[in-house]
């Protein structure tokens, strides 16, 4: 007998039809449930909102403000108005294609080929370390000439920051922040925002120190204007809070905390940036948030006294990472005071000698010392060198007093008046001598360390109008010559921050063919007017763009002071 086929479903095909049935329904109900919640969200009238009960909810109340105990808020308050933000502008220059001081080339940064590597004439170029700076604080695209923001093609512009130290409009930063710029704007913290074009208060450089990166300059106001109060930054101790106030990536009014982290603090690794850094560079570091654009801004301790000025930092993403370096107070107001002088620039004395960083403990057993410098090199005509100092000498004392290092020694010599006397006391093949050593200019003695003798031969004939008019200039190159068209008239190579020229933007690399009607054809036809000119006399210049053919005159003049 045949066994009957059974064609009902199995009990596991109807489990799994369940299953099938109740995974559509949900879904089903899910698709349904969210298109009704988009129409109720959508479509709720005010008869369904009478129908919900929230008479036992309590209206939100905001509480009185409260003060906070930590006291930020108030360092803030008080530091905050003399906090300025720094815009610059600068156009692109025509490359003379010289080499610099000491014949190294420039451009991609490469270690120091040097073993000097310090010293109190360091044979370093100065240039080299504002790269590293601007690499770090060269503001919103700073360097990178792409025209962005309405800007003419090639103008870069950067950001920074600055405090104000005096009511009439003295303002303190870093070099790097206005360094080459052709145009400076501050705005202070109560200055409305005018939107893109208002880049703010015109400012002029009355003053840079590249050895410590530090800049002043002023601006016009007819009102007193708030100002910080400066610290005794040798007051400063390892753990003690600060704050950072600045523009970081164009935020103004901002306030990072922290604690400072060491003193005394040197940048001299090669890496990042491939070069020594300056000896007249001893830091505070921090771990308060330090990013583009807080460069020149105060460093602040919980006293609301400036205890330094925001500088570098050493990232690898352009951002903070905890390690930040601001400038000492006490060396800021050493050098305020010779910058607002009248010559505006600050003299260090020198005694001539170059000598090596840092040596091993093997150099001193086999020479006869325990503390004192090895000198590596003598200035000819330098102090040291009329005393009868010679390379291999070991100084050990400075006026009876037992040196330690080079860091003393600079720091002592540095600090003393050209033309004083210092007594030195050194060693000569093991034998104890002393010598007294007139101090010289520190620039000039560097200048013939670096091979730059020539500065001391007399006044160059192209400079003839640097005294009058603040400027330099030189024949026309011949790339540039083809490329404008203009072959008569004389390149400005150099212009003195905060001179005539500079008050009157005559900036460098701008092709001069006449002044007041008289054209320029050459060097000495320059020289010839520049030499007539008096104080109060109207100066006019007929001036050329560097970059393009045909670009017409431009007029710019003014009145000799």
């Amino acid at each position: 007998m045949d066994t009957p086929i059974n064609t009902s479903p199995s009990l596991l095909d109807r489990i799994r039809s369940h299953r099938l049935t109740t995974t559509f329904a949900l879904l089903a109900t899910l698709s349904v449930g969210i298109l009704a919640g988009s129409v109720i969200t959508h479509g709720v009238s005010g008869k369904e909102q009478l129908s919900v009960n929230s008479t036992d909810a309590k209206p939100l109340v905001i509480p009185s403000p409260t003060s906070l105990s930590n006291g930020f808020s108030q360092i803030v308050k008080q530091v905050g108005p003399a906090v300025v933000n720094i815009n610059t502008e600068s156009l692109p220059k025509q490359s003379t294609n010289k080499r610099p001081r000491g014949g190294a080339q420039r451009g991609p940064l490469r270690p120091n080929p040097n073993p000097n590597g310090g010293g109190e004439g360091d044979d370093q170029q100065p240039g080299d370390m504002q790269d590293f700076f601007n690499r770090f604080f060269g503001g919103q695209g700073g360097g990178d000439d792409d025209g962005d923001g309405g800007m003419a093609a090639g103008e870069r512009r950067a950001l920074g920051s600055g405090f104000i130290v005096d009511p009439r409009g003295y303002i303190i930063t870093n070099n790097h922040v206005v360094d080459k710029a052709d145009k400076i704007f501050v705005k202070l913290s109560t200055d409305p925002d005018g939107g893109p074009g208002d880049n703010g208060r015109p400012a002029t450089v009355i003053g840079t120190d590249k050895d410590t990166d530090i800049a002043v300059i002023k601006i016009d106001t007819k009102d007193p204007l708030p100002t910080v109060k400066l610290g005794n930054s040798d007051g400063a101790q390892v753990g003690d809070w600060v704050l950072a106030l600045g523009s970081p990536f164009a935020l103004s009014k901002t306030v990072t905390a922290g604690i400072i982290s060491a003193k005394n603090r040197s940048i001299d690794e090669p890496s990042p940036t491939g070069v020594s850094q300056s000896q007249f560079q001893k830091f505070i570091q921090t771990d308060a948030a330090i990013n583009p654009g807080n460069s020149g801004g105060p460093l602040v301790d919980l006293a609301g006294q400036v205890v330094g000025m925001n500088t570098a930092i050493y990232t690898q993403s352009m951002g903070s990472q905890g390690v930040g370096f601001a400038m000492p107070a006490n060396i800021i107001a050493s050098v305020y005071n010779m910058l607002i002088g009248p010559e505006h620039k600050v003299v260090r004395g020198s005694i001539g000698i170059s000598f090596q960083a840092a040596q091993s403990s093997a150099v001193g057993r086999v020479y006869g010392f325990t503390s004192g410098v090895m000198v590596s090199t003598v200035t000819p005509n330098g102090g040291a060198a009329k005393a009868g100092i010679q390379p291999g000498d070991v100084i050990v004392s400075i006026d009876g007093r037992n040196i330690k290092d080079g860091d003393d020694l600079v720091s002592d010599i540095s600090a003393r008046h050209v033309g004083s006397s210092v007594k030195l006391g050194y060693l000569h093949n093991g034998k104890q001598n002393t010598a007294s050593v007139v101090i010289g200019d520190r620039a000039k003695t560097y200048a013939d360390i670096a091979g730059d003798n020539n500065d001391n031969s007399g006044p160059q004939e192209s400079d003839a109008g640097q005294g009058k008019l603040g400027i330099t200039v030189s024949t026309i190159p011949a790339p540039v010559a083809t490329k404008t068209g203009i072959k008569d008239g004389v390149i400005v190579t150099n212009v003195t921050p905060g001179s005539f020229a500079d008050e009157i933007n005559l900036n460098k690399g701008a092709i001069i063919t006449e002044i007041n009607k008289k054209p320029i054809t050459d060097e000495a036809s320059y020289r010839a007017i520049v030499s007539t000119l008096k104080p109060k006399d109207d100066v006019v210049f007929v001036i050329h763009s560097p970059l393009q053919k045909n670009s017409g005159n431009s007029y710019v003049g003014g009145t000799l002071p």
